[in-house]
């Protein structure tokens, strides 16, 4: 990893929300944060869902139906490539095949799906 990513700190407001999610699992009883943390990942979904519309939002403004920063400009300022910039403008997410390299929650396990041969669930 160059230095330049290693010593790339968080946006204040980021810092701010990170702490606070860290805080849920911090303090009272194990039932407690049990609940607090099961309480957040219940709306994770949604809240996932309005985070990415509004990162959409923020790069269609950037763009502005081209007439504003180039995809490169935009990926450039955001460090992420022109091609996910696309993606991002496009409603676009990661497909199973991404979150599956990236370590998503079935990698580890090495879930296939479903076994081709007898059609059961591994």
């Amino acid at each position: 990893m160059p230095d330049s990513e290693a010593k790339k700190q968080p946006d204040e407001e980021v810092q701010r929300v990170l702490d606070a999610i860290d805080g849920l699992g911090v303090g009272g009883s194990a039932e407690e944060r049990a609940r607090r943390l099961t309480e957040l990942l219940d709306g994770w979904p949604d809240t996932h869902a309005k985070v990415r519309e509004m990162r959409q939002q923020a790069v269609a403004e950037l763009y502005d139906d081209g007439k504003g920063l180039s995809l490169r400009q935009i990926g450039a300022r955001l460090d992420i490539s022109f091609g996910r910039v696309r993606q991002i403008l496009a409603g676009e997410t990661a497909g199973p095949r991404k979150r599956k390299q990236e370590g998503g929650p079935n990698a580890a396990a090495g879930d296939t799906g479903t076994d081709a041969q007898s059609g059961h669930s591994s």
